[in-house]
């Protein structure tokens, strides 16, 4: 017997907000000349549902940590060790991705899912994917609830805009591994250099998405399935997460290979999940481009970024709430000519 993974309904978006602000920026040359900020404004209101658009007031940063088995094929530029100390690092507020934070203003909450280290929420990494199962059916559904209940917890506690981030070692020959199999994506155009590996190391990567994509291959139709044989307990709370933000209202800006394809994921899982997505930025990573054209979603900056953590979207999220304040500013002032 499968696992199964259901979600609330997601709503629609207000597109009569959205269309009201993006009928506005295009009444004078002002509101045009400020291009996707305009757009991302227009955004931000369809998903408020108001119009002009509130500002951005609590946005929150959350990063899920795992390792993976997998790593110990030597896939990434990084040995395995590396993700506890990414995540130590976050810790003490030394990461990159702190330091984005602190110029955006926004909180950083780690999770620690499933790092190779006593404490980890669900277990201590994820089996080797191209060999055994990712977790068990128990910790797939504990990953599943973690990722809910973090959701619940910030937007209760008065999140208006999520970026979701990642930690791991190995987190972008997951992300192959899962795209490849629900997009039917060869291994060799879905895995990319990651890290920053050498031909070598690719072609290790490569071997291991292929034998991970194999082990799925009776399951095509079965996502939560695929997810427990071949993704992490760290990729499953995020899937989560990002479907119960959605099912709440909730936009989410996302970052990298890795949240791009738990976000395809959930979409999947959740029909309606990619009206509340925002891409952040776009990384090298082929699997990351397939994700995106698959959401129909355009990132809001190219910036080649492999940084995971959420560095990606935290680089990117002053544009954002700069664009809802802009363009409020904007509508104000042609109310008032108007009068």
């Amino acid at each position: 017997m499968s696992v199964s993974l259901d979600f609330n309904p997601v709503p629609m978006p207000d597109s009569s907000a959205e269309a009201r602000v993006r009928a506005a920026m295009t009444e004078n040359p002002r509101g045009v000349s400020f291009g996707r900020l305009a757009g991302i404004g227009a955004w931000l209101a369809g998903r408020q549902g108001e119009a002009p658009p509130r500002p951005v007031q609590s946005p929150k940063i959350v990063v899920f940590a795992g390792d993976h088995g997998i790593a110990s094929r030597g896939v990434s530029a990084y040995t395995p060790e590396a993700s506890v100390l990414q995540a130590d690092e976050i810790d003490a507020g030394a990461a990159p991705v702190n330091t984005l934070a602190r110029i955006a203003d926004a909180p950083v909450e780690l999770v620690r899912v499933s790092l190779a280290e006593a404490g980890s929420l669900i277990r201590e990494a994820s089996g080797a994917i191209d060999v055994e199962d990712a977790m068990s059916d128990d910790e797939f559904v504990r990953a599943a609830e973690l990722g809910r209940t973090i959701a619940d917890t910030a937007i209760d506690s008065g999140c208006d805009l999520a970026v979701i981030g990642d930690i791991g070692v190995g987190n972008t020959t997951v992300a192959a591994a899962v795209i490849g199999t629900l997009t039917f994506t060869e291994p060799v155009v879905a895995v990319g250099r990651g890290s920053g590996i050498n031909d070598e190391t690719w072609k290790i990567k490569v071997t291991a998405v292929r034998d991970a994509m194999f082990r799925a291959r009776d399951v095509h139709d079965d996502v939560a399935e695929i997810l427990r044989r071949i993704s992490s307990p760290d990729f499953v709370a995020e899937v989560a997460f990002i479907a119960q933000c959605a099912a709440r209202r909730t936009p989410v800006l996302i970052d990298g290979a890795f949240p791009a394809a738990a976000a395809y994921t959930a979409e999947r899982l959740a029909p309606g999940v990619k009206e509340w997505l925002l891409a952040g930025q776009l990384s090298p990573e082929p699997c990351h481009t397939v994700c995106l054209k698959a959401l129909d979603l355009t990132p809001v900056a190219a910036l080649d970024m492999t940084t995971g953590q959420g560095a990606g979207g935290a680089a990117v999220l002053p544009l954002v709430t700069a664009a809802a304040e802009l363009v409020a500013d904007e509508m104000r002032s042609q109310n008032s000519a108007e009068q």
